[in-house]
């Protein structure tokens, strides 16, 4: 049997590790790895649970059910790669980081394709065997465009969307199909410099760092719950052009760290932030 991965938040009580252990172990299964948090504003209960053995049922996941608090959430998923669609324009850097790790194991992922309003990364799309769609916006609206691309997505049936540097706003319609399954990556650490031109609005207020910020992508534009974020110190001497430059290596890393989290099950999305099992 794979192993499964248990995945529970409720109200923090007593006695609660000790419950879900204990029917962990009368089922005959083994835990590989433990992980538990508790919120402390709102006294809210966090836990991943790797286990393995033989024999999964639904007797077992009732028997859980049965001892956990009520409003508790249960989910129970798999260790395998999960389908992935990639969103891109031109910039080919954090879509190459993801396809390598794709190609070579590092990511539980399976790119199914590369969905593209521009036509410049077909190459590298190509070059690792995945599918590219090119999806133009000239003459259509904001609505008739995403409808078109919902129709090259639909059919690869993804759990997650990922924006490597699609630099396209979405529509609340479009979103609300994909709740807390698109990843986005922000050239900025958010909430600083939101929107357009972050670089620049870093050079101008002479910024020592710069940053970049993975974040699940919401109705709202760059609030989506953050995943991951990174800084690189800069100085004077660099350009908006140079710290563009300089934050490329910075994006396309938090991107596929955020990706490998979100992919591997250590992501519990609580209000409006993120707990994360690292």
């Amino acid at each position: 049997m794979p192993d499964r991965i248990l995945l529970i938040d409720c109200p923090d009580e007593k006695g609660l590790i000790y419950n879900i252990t204990k029917v962990i172990y009368n089922h005959n299964l083994n835990v590989v790895s433990n992980q538990e948090f508790v919120e402390p504003d709102a006294g809210m209960f966090f836990m991943r649970t790797v286990v393995e053995g033989n024999g999964w049922s639904q007797e077992i996941e009732e028997n859980l059910n049965n001892v956990l608090p009520e409003k508790a959430n249960l989910r129970v998923a798999t260790m395998k790669k999960r389908p992935v669609v990639i969103l891109a324009t031109k910039e080919p850097h954090c879509l190459g980081e993801i396809l390598l790790k794709n190609a070579y194991g590092v990511l539980p992922s399976d790119v199914k394709a590369v969905i593209s309003n521009h036509d410049e990364l077909r190459p590298l799309a190509e070059s690792f065997n995945i599918p590219f769609h090119h999806v133009p916006v000239a003459g259509a609206s904001r609505e008739e465009h995403e409808e078109k691309v919902l129709k090259q997505i639909n059919p690869y049936a993804p759990d997650y969307l990922v924006l490597a540097k699609y630099m396209r706003i979405f529509t609340p319609g479009f979103v609300e199909q994909f709740p807390n399954r698109i990843v986005n990556i922000h050239h900025s650490f958010l909430p600083a410099f939101v929107g357009a031109s972050p670089y620049r609005q870093a050079y101008d207020r002479g910024v020592k760092i710069i940053g970049a910020t993975a974040h699940f992508v919401t109705e709202d534009l760059d609030e989506g719950p953050i995943i991951a974020q990174d800084v690189l110190p800069v100085n004077h001497t660099y350009t908006a052009k140079g710290m563009a430059q300089a934050g490329q290596d910075v994006e396309k890393n938090v991107l596929s760290r955020a990706l490998k989290l979100v992919l591997e099950e250590k992501v519990f999305i609580y209000r409006h932030k993120t707990i994360l099992f690292e």
